[in-house]
């Protein structure tokens, strides 16, 4: 019978916590983690307040005393205390004091390794550690206790724990593909992008060619789609005033993801974290007729946004993003309408991406946070209320989330769970009576009195370095021919001897909008081969001395070990029959 595998990590981390006790006496132990609060799901983390540092090198040691504590087979018992009981047991412990003192419970729950040690934990599965077969400390990291910086840092080992060696394979197996899906390590191969730290600054990623063009196809696939669905293009200032922000709301809700202002002449300029002001600022550009509502704009926006050094990873979150975004300003009577089509067209875009969302969750406000959230219950009430009737209709399956909601109204979040274990919002729809109101926005009705419009902001892929990530990830690099940053790799046997036919080839390409590589490096054929599979190239040719003399491409698909020949013009006529989105 298997054991519970969240009860044995959480067993596992309080006896790691009972070995650093045996080799580092002086230690103070934090807190213990279990499960989602880490990235692989399963496992644990401990985090402890030691002078020493703990290191990859330190491990063996601490394991060793781990497998001598099992070997002494303490009987473990588990005991109940009163809130009393349990801060006089720990009071020369600040971390689980404070712990106990947060607890609801007047109920305190322990475990005892026989009467050598105690901890605090609920009542666990298990009665003995020799359950515990398997035993690996992963990493050692800096915490802030309690996750704020104001606290003092701590070190957190994170481990896992299993009961056979089975077990233990399946999980390190899971690993590996985790890390060959995590779309930094893919990168290796395929030269998309890279960060330099010393020159620009982390969170700002250089684009190298073959990543920016899946961006550029990405642009495309979807400028196209909006337009097709009555979305029209423009471009306004990556600067806008405080002033701007002000109106919005922003500067008082997302002042700590903004950039630092700057002095302009006579202005307080601030870089843009979102576009919604400035597409408000074109609405209002000039007076407004019933008969342009809706009103659909979109932008490709630069965005800035100020993230921690700490929770940047890769293009997943940066500091620097575009986002095309989008935003519609309707009338009361046509939000259903929008919000349907809005979704509509990101459902379009999923599906030819293969990216569907994998839950639906509706973000709503709390109405007992007064700072989050704009006052007016009655609005929020009519706002979340016409979306969850939306999505009844729509017969969506969705989860409620209180708390969620922008400041500014709820939102439809559709998402996906990387990889990696990250959960991203992929897509997004928010409803918003309060932009409108701040900014005043008007428009005359057809017995020519002035109304408040409704505006609904909608994110077909969200951020495309974020997009990308998911992209990455989801397929590991293999992209569909019609998205792939290389559509075709040429490779010369001996480049001085047919150099000449495969940039022919390659011109014959270009013309046919194929996007294409020559590698004539001076490398041998097999390493040539190797890269191209190693950066996911659909389409393979090699040209040696019979294809120079042929106007036949010998070619090979990914994958495949076949070797196919074909006449240049079927060739074309195969990639051109590739290179469309499937819907």
């Amino acid at each position: 019978m298997l054991i519970n595998n969240r009860d044995l990590n959480k067993l596992c981390g309080i006896l790691l916590a009972k070995s650093i006790i045996d080799l580092y006496p002086n230690v103070l132990i934090g807190s213990l983690q279990i499960g989602d609060d880490i990235n692989n799901e399963i496992g644990y983390t401990y985090s402890f307040d030691l002078d020493e540092r703990l290191n990859n090198t330190t491990f063996q040691k601490i394991i060793k005393a781990m497998k001598k504590n099992i070997d002494r087979a303490y009987e473990i018992k588990y005991e109940k205390l009163s809130k009393s009981e349990a801060l006089n047991l720990f009071k020369n412990n600040k971390y689980k004091l404070e712990l106990i003192e947060s607890c609801e419970q007047n109920e305190i729950e322990i475990i005892k390794f026989g009467n050598d040690y105690i901890d605090l934990c609920e009542q666990l599965s298990i009665t003995k550690l020799s359950v515990i077969k398997i035993i690996d400390l992963l990493n050692v990291s800096g915490v802030y206790w309690n996750h704020s910086s104001k606290n003092k840092q701590l070190q957190a080992i994170t481990g896992v724990a299993f009961e056979t060696q089975e077990l233990y394979d399946l999980y390190k197996s899971e690993i590996k593909d985790k890390e060959e899906r995590d779309h930094r390590y893919i990168n290796k191969n395929m030269d998309l992008f890279f960060v330099s730290d010393d020159m620009a600054g982390p969170g700002l990623p250089f684009w190298l060619p073959n990543g920016a063009a899946i961006k550029y196809v990405i642009d495309d696939f979807v400028h196209k789609l909006l337009v097709r669905n009555g979305y029209q293009y423009v471009q306004t200032p990556v600067l806008g005033k405080k002033e701007l922000y002000e109106t919005s709301g922003h500067w008082f809700h997302y002042r700590e993801n903004m950039f630092a202002p700057c002095q302009i002449d006579n202005d307080i300029e601030v870089l843009r974290p979102m576009t919604c002001p400035h597409h408000l600022v074109v609405y209002m550009y000039k007076p407004r007729s019933y008969r342009e509502l809706p009103f659909r704009v979109f932008e490709d926006a630069i965005l800035h946004r100020y993230e921690s050094s700490g929770s940047l990873i890769g293009i997943e979150r940066v500091r620097q993003m575009r986002l095309i975004d989008t935003h519609i300003v309707c009338a009361l009577d046509q939000i259903k309408d929008a919000v349907g089509r809005a979704y509509k067209v990101i459902n379009e875009a999923a599906a030819a991406f293969g990216l569907p969302p994998q839950w639906v969750d509706l973000s709503l406000h709390d109405s007992n946070n007064k700072e989050k959230f704009f006052e007016g219950e009655e609005t929020w009430n009519l706002a979340e209320n016409l979306l969850r009737n939306l999505l009844n209709e729509m017969g969506i399956k969705y989860k409620e989330e209180i708390g969620e909601a922008a400041f500014y109204g709820p939102k439809i979040d559709m998402q996906i769970k990387t990889a990696l274990g990250h959960v991203i919002t992929a897509y997004t729809i928010q409803l918003d009576f309060l932009l409108p109101e701040k900014f005043k926005l008007e428009y005359i009705d057809q017995e020519g009195k002035k109304q408040r419009p409704v505006l609904v902001h909608a994110s077909v892929i969200g951020t495309v370095e974020r997009f990308m990530s998911i992209l990455l990830e989801n397929n590991k690099g293999i992209f569909p021919f019609w998205l792939a940053p290389i559509q075709v790799e040429i490779i010369t046997i001996n480049n001085d001897a047919h150099g000449s036919k495969a940039n022919e080839m390659k011109e014959i390409l270009l013309e046919n909008e194929i996007r294409v590589h020559v590698d004539n490096r001076d490398e041998r054929l097999s390493k040539k081969v190797r890269d191209a599979q190693l950066a996911h190239t659909p389409f393979l040719i090699v040209i040696g001395d019979k294809e120079s003399q042929s106007n036949d491409v010998s070619y090979r698909r990914y994958g495949q070990e076949e070797t196919i020949v074909a006449n240049v013009n079927e060739f074309i006529a195969l990639l051109k029959q590739e290179n469309t989105p499937k819907k």
